[in-house]
């Protein structure tokens, strides 16, 4: 069987992006290939280093992995920071990266640039951008957060995945988690890592977008529907959805905000409840208030059974512990023999 991996970052619940998006591939993949399914700990470390919340948002990671469907018979789950090896091989590839494409990469850009102050400057070559350190986060943008993809790439090439399920905000990291492994293989003469593909079975990504109407939908943006959310909750939620005044004339372009809505729509609902609202929206009869209600119904009956299980699961402190003992010396048996062949290809011998 294939060796598939991928893994989700604690830092707090998971969403319905996050269920739509990879939890519902993952529970699909179990099926037919090896999976090794990581609660990516160490990788908060570069936006959500609380060490009074991190044992917490694994915990919470790992209860909506089981309650979603992961199972521990089919799958390996493991903490990231459990397996020692992976830090390791990490420090190893570290040594044949360059910064300058570590800082080339639109992720890191991106974060970065929402952790510093840009200030725009007007000069006679025109306008010149400027980060300056915000003085009360002067070390928000960190080496970790620099070398995120060496660390994805060890975290995939630790036990030399043959494919990892990504979403287009990913595909740049794995792109260089191959090349990662082409460099090392070519610099000690060996063909030892594979390079891992994506793996979507074929389909187009979903993207679940935020309920505010901008982006997608994330933890940190205020903008999710959890899977652990009460129904009270989620219709609160969906009410406050941003809307408009409704489209003036038939047939016409939907905003994002409210294309985004339509987007939910598409994914938790019958097709006949999508076309219905479509008619009602090219007709310019549509009511907002009917078409969030509708939505706060359908995403309940998504979420229902899932938070039920957290529910029970949360609770039972012994088998989450069973879970991740029994999933860290899984992971550790194959993560042991590539660190065990990288260190001899390396050169390190015992004397």
């Amino acid at each position: 069987m294939d060796i598939v991996l991928s893994g989700i970052r604690s830092t707090g619940k998971l969403h319905l992006g996050n269920y739509y998006g990879a939890l519902r591939n993952f529970i699909r993949m179990q099926e037919k290939n090896k999976c090794y399914f990581f609660i990516a700990d160490i990788h908060s470390l570069t936006t959500h280093p609380d060490p009074k919340m991190l044992h917490e948002n694994v915990k919470n990671v790992l209860v909506d992995y089981l309650a979603a469907g992961i199972d521990p018979e089919k799958s390996v789950i493991y903490v990231q920071s459990d397996l020692h090896e992976t830090a390791e091989l990490y420090l190893y590839l570290n040594m044949h990266v360059g910064i300058g494409e570590l800082m080339r990469t639109a992720s890191f850009k991106d974060k970065a640039r929402q952790q510093l102050h840009i200030d725009r400057m007007n000069t006679e070559e025109g306008d010149v951008e400027r980060e300056i350190f915000n003085e009360n986060n002067k070390n928000s943008v960190n080496s970790g957060l620099l070398t995120y993809p060496v660390l994805m790439a060890a975290d995939i090439l630790i036990h030399n995945a043959d494919k990892v399920p990504v979403g287009k905000d990913q595909e740049q990291h794995l792109e260089m988690t191959r090349r990662f492994a082409r460099r090392f293989n070519y610099f000690y003469g060996v063909e030892y890592f594979k390079e891992p593909v994506a793996y979507n079975f074929g389909e187009e990504l979903v993207k679940i977008p935020g309920l505010d109407g901008s982006g997608k939908m994330g933890k940190s943006e205020g903008n999710a529907i959890y899977l652990s959310d009460s129904p009270k909750e989620i219709e609160k939620k969906v009410k406050k959805a941003l809307t408009d005044a409704g489209p003036t004339e038939p047939d016409s372009v939907k905003p994002d905000y409210i294309e985004n809505l339509f987007t939910i729509l598409r994914v938790v609902s019958s097709p006949e409840v999508v076309q219905y609202y479509d008619e009602q929206w090219n007709s310019c009869a549509i009511r907002y208030g009917e078409l969030k209600k509708q939505l706060a119904e359908d995403i309940i009956k998504v979420t229902a059974p899932i938070r039920e299980r957290i529910l029970d699961i949360e609770k039972d402190d012994a088998y989450l512990r069973k879970v991740t003992l029994e999933g860290a010396e899984k992971a550790r048996e194959s993560a042991r023999k590539t660190i065990n062949a990288v260190r001899e290809i390396v050169g390190f011998k015992p004397f």
